[in-house]
């Protein structure tokens, strides 16, 4: 694994003064470095960030029309007494999306009666709508489904539903289809400009806006306050990886300030009985976003990856009846259990199967068993690609018949390529670093049935006799796209500390950054030159004393700073795999509510003299990303800017080298894309196409370019649909001259717009991955050996 420590930029004296007034018993000092890091640099941009109050949060109606039109419907059922159904989703978001609004419209539906929720069986359905479940929803009176964190893209079975009677608003947050699809209203926060302050909601926080919408319309009907809702939120928000910047990280804030409020309460009077017998039982409190990114969230999640049906968790998460939810949390935990020691399992089996490869001529691992249970498969897939530096995909092989892939593991929309087979494997894979794992699966789509998937993670099936030529397809191509170079996992660690300085006011200092998640992570801390003592190891425990089959290993660290050692545990290992010696490691420091004390949680350990990998590149890089004033750089030699966000690792690396070859830094400088939709690109560009041929003027293709906000590749493809609708595109020297013909080759203009309004929004996919890739990606990539030779 390759470290890399952030950059140890000095934040000025002014912000360390800000800093300090969050921080009275500490100096601040490693707050202010972080938050410098990270890009807060201004004294609005912190106050905003630390204090939820002086947030504005924005309206539900920024969603404009889609909003009013979803509202409007909602309203004409509630006066006309329909029955309505929530259709929701069986993951930690869809769970928390469905409770949202079983509470949330519960205020004007009679639950049960005019209300009621659908969650579909992850084993048998998968993610998403389909038709058994319509057909069960018509047939049970259903005028109006509502979505939530899912449906944007099941086109099909929308039309299917509206032939059968019922009215569709969709509430999601996954990627869009090509055109809007036939609903009564889509809320969805990717049809907003992606830098707005609600485009990286979650499916629950989607939900919570349509509630707090149709509260604002309809004022004097709920009874129940709607700020009820944000410990629902919050537990959605974080279990579900999303950045946790704009309405997201406020509702967050908000949302675990209730949750703990509502833990401090006697379990009689507690207002959600259930998340407060879930907390106990996986001794937390409520007041962290660890306690539901390690606690609350890995459990919801593992009721359907068992038992396949996670219905009941919405009771659990809304019913006041103590008792009952006691069962359910019991229920939940154990399913928890049942998850830890199955997916240790299939860590080992897999483990067994890597033993008997060649890692060193393994690109990526693929790897397939009839064994092995689909529910974890994600789980253990990033965890060999961790441990090995390499993607890698896990397939079972497991039972017969058609098996669909809705649109979770996958940022786009699920992709049906063969027809299925009587035998299918299905599974997940998880990259690392800078490979795009999505488009390494997509080049393979004539040998899969079904894929969807995004640069970190992928879901796909195919059939079984697939499997071979499949897993020696993928290795080569990426073998071919990586030119030689090796493959490593990094880690980045974020501050250099001492054990000396671990404890209550480091930790203190460090909460201020919370809520922490994708784009603001728990700070990752390296402490050098340690060693460790009073190691021991032991099997987990259930709720009912049980052994579950997961280990965790707990130990002292001592270093030169202090003769008193720090406490800290180690999940997943045993005490052999801890070092003897004097070692470096990387570590989160964190709070055991249950021993009621401070003590790291351990993430990597080596040896202390390799600790000269931990370096950053010979050549600096910047990011100055989304800065609105690029910093002075007064001492040469100056940073070469690169401010076009790039479509792929191809053109990041030619900067790379340009930036190596100068002895320049590389300052990475784009701005988050603005994303037109290809349509408006393509009939930009006949207009453009229209208006030189009527002027007979010239154009360069640089102008072309920056006009349209494309690729070359992309252009050249705009070129050839032009073509075939009746232009001719001649080049004179530097400049393109456009003419318009009555030749015009209509049966092949149709395909032509099509391959140019997919490469456009396949560019988009890939620039929208770009504008957010973690430095410490970028930072790897430079790092690597080959990369100083000119290979890359």
């Amino acid at each position: 694994m390759q470290w890399i420590l952030a950059s140890d930029e000095k934040p000025p004296e002014w912000f360390l003064q800000a800093i300090k007034q969050y921080t009275p018993t500490s100096s601040g000092y490693f707050a202010a470095q972080l938050l410098w890091q990270r890009g807060i640099r201004d004294a609005s941009q912190l106050t905003a960030f630390v204090n939820p109050k002086a947030y504005q949060p924005a309206s539900p109606f920024e969603f404009g029309q889609e909003m009013q039109l979803a509202v409007e419907r909602l309203q004409r059922a509630w006066k006309t007494g329909e029955k309505i159904a929530i259709w929701g989703d069986f993951d930690a978001d869809g769970i928390t999306s469905t409770a949202v609004l079983w509470d949330g419209l519960g205020q004007f539906f009679a639950q049960n009666t005019h209300l009621i929720y659908y969650i579909p069986n992850r084993l048998t359905e998968s993610h998403g709508l389909n038709y058994q479940g319509i057909d069960n929803l018509a047939k049970q009176g259903c005028t109006l489904i509502v979505t939530c964190d899912t449906g944007s893209t099941n086109t099909e079975e929308i039309t299917y539903a509206q032939q059968l009677g019922l009215d569709i608003i969709v509430t999601d947050h996954h990627t869009l289809p090509a055109e809007r699809p036939p609903v009564t209203a889509i809320i969805n926060p990717r049809y907003l400009p992606n830098d707005h302050q609600l485009f990286h909601l979650s499916g629950v926080a989607v939900a919570y806006k349509l509630v707090e919408a149709l509260y604002q319309t309809l004022p004097n009907v709920p009874q129940q306050s709607l700020e009820d809702l944000l410990d629902l939120v919050a537990v959605g928000l974080i279990a579900d990886l999303v950045q946790l910047s704009g309405d997201c990280r406020y509702l967050a804030q908000l949302g675990i300030e209730r949750l703990q409020e509502d833990f401090k309460q006697p379990p009689s009077l507690r207002r959600r009985p259930g998340v407060g017998r879930l907390l106990e039982l996986c001794q937390k409190s409520g007041d962290r976003p660890t306690d539901i990114s390690f606690g609350l969230g890995p459990r919801i999640n593992a009721v359907s990856r068992i038992q396949g049906d996670a219905s009941f968790c919405v009771e659990l998460l809304t019913s006041r009846d103590p008792r009952r939810v006691n069962q359910l949390a019991e229920v939940t935990e154990l399913a928890n259990s049942r998850r830890k020691s199955l997916q240790k399992e299939v860590v080992e089996q897999v483990k067994q199967k890597l033993n008997q490869m060649d890692l060193s001529t393994t690109s990526v691992i693929v790897l397939s068993d009839s064994q092995w249970a689909v529910g974890v498969l994600g789980l253990v897939a990033g965890q060999v690609a961790q441990e090995t530096g390499k993607p890698t995909i896990l397939l079972s092989t497991e039972g017969t018949g058609d098996w669909r892939l809705g649109t979770r593991e996958d940022e786009t929309s699920p992709q049906p390529l063969v027809p299925s087979p009587s035998i299918l494997a299905r599974g997940s894979a998880r990259s690392i670093n800078s490979v795009d794992l999505y488009q390494l699966v997509k080049n393979q789509a004539h040998l899969l049935h079904r894929f969807g998937g995004h640069p970190y993670a992928a879901g796909l099936s195919l059939p079984v006799e697939n499997i071979p030529l499949f897993t020696e397809a993928i290795n080569q191509q990426l073998r071919q796209t990586l030119g030689g170079v090796t493959l490593t996992s990094t880690i980045q660690a974020d501050l250099v500390v001492t054990v000396a300085d671990l404890g209550k006011e480091l930790f203190l200092e460090l909460k201020l950054l919370e809520p922490c998640g994708m784009g603001n992570p728990v700070p990752k801390l390296l402490i050098q030159n340690c060693w460790f003592e009073n190691a021991w190891h032991r099997n987990q425990q259930d709720w009912q004393g049980k052994k579950v089959q997961y280990i965790k290993t707990e130990f002292d660290i001592r270093d030169n700073s202090t003769k008193n050692p720090f406490p800290g545990v180690w999940w997943g290992h045993h005490k052999d795999e801890l070092p003897s010696g004097q070692c470096d490691c990387i570590a989160e420091l964190d709070y055991n509510t249950f021993k009621k004390r401070y003590e790291i949680r351990l993430i990597t350990v080596r040896p202390s003299e390799q600790f000269t990998q931990v370096t950053q590149p010979s050549i600096p890089i910047l990011d100055w990303r989304n800065i609105p004033t690029l910093p002075l750089t007064p001492s040469p030699p100056h940073p070469l800017l690169l401010k076009e966000c790039p479509t792929s690792w191809d053109d990041l690396r030619a900067w790379l080298r340009r930036s190596l070859h100068n002895q320049q830094p590389l300052a990475i400088a784009w701005s988050k894309p603005e994303r037109q939709p290809p349509e408006q690109i393509w009939l930009t560009l006949v207009g453009i196409a229209k208006y030189l041929s009527r002027t007979n003027q010239i154009v360069t293709r640089v102008q072309l370019l920056q006009k349209l906000g494309i690729s070359n590749s992309s252009l050249l493809l705009g070129f050839k649909a032009l073509k075939y609708i009746g232009f001719t595109v001649q080049r004179q020297d530097l400049y393109l001259q456009i003419s318009q013909d009555a030749n015009a080759e209509s049966t092949l203009a149709e395909v032509a717009i099509d391959q140019f309004l997919a490469a456009v929004r396949e560019e988009q996919f890939q620039r929208q991955y770009f504008a957010d890739v973690p430095l410490s990606t970028i930072l790897a990539i430079a790092v690597q050996p080959t990369f100083n030779q000119g290979n890359f």
